[in-house]
């Protein structure tokens, strides 16, 4: 019975690294505008951008309104790369852990880069009702292409 895992995923992106990474770092409540997977987004303690700010987020996967509390875990600028805790409705009915890792990475010759998605997860039992592993990640991918194509004709 396999309770905990890891899905992940590399994302290829026209956009600058360094643009990209910054929607995550320092201008989150845009993806409501930018993508039309999240619906909305707001602070539910904290900050838009410092370790430890839990931001409520609204938003669809397969089909399915869905919401969900993401709290900033660790930011490491020098790598570009951000740990999320998700949290609250479905996910803390089926995930006993739910961890997002987004690490942008620049490409070495030319522009662009390419963004890694990593999902850890522990369920709460094998087979959960909510949303699996592998649609969120397919979700983060989606969210990866519209701000992608967002950013090229900025």
């Amino acid at each position: 019975m396999v309770l905990s895992g890891k899905v992940e995923s590399e994302v290829e992106i026209q956009a600058p690294a360094s643009k990209f990474y910054n929607v995550f770092r320092k201008q989150l409540e845009h993806l409501p505008n930018i993508t039309t997977h999240i619906h909305g987004a707001k602070v539910h303690e904290g900050d838009w951008e410092n370790i430890g700010s839990i931001k409520h987020w609204e938003f669809t996967i397969d089909g399915k309104k869905l919401s969900a509390k993401a709290k900033i875990e660790s930011i490491d600028d020098d790598n570009k790369i951000i740990t999320y805790g998700i949290f609250d409705g479905e996910f803390s009915e089926n995930y006993k852990s739910l961890k997002t890792i987004i690490q942008v990475i620049d490409k070495e010759h030319g522009d662009g880069g390419i963004v890694k998605w990593t999902y850890e997860y522990e369920k709460l039992k094998e087979d959960i009702t909510g949303v699996s592993p592998e649609l969120i990640l397919d979700f983060a991918i989606k969210v990866t292409k519209e701000i992608d194509a967002h950013l090229i004709k900025e």
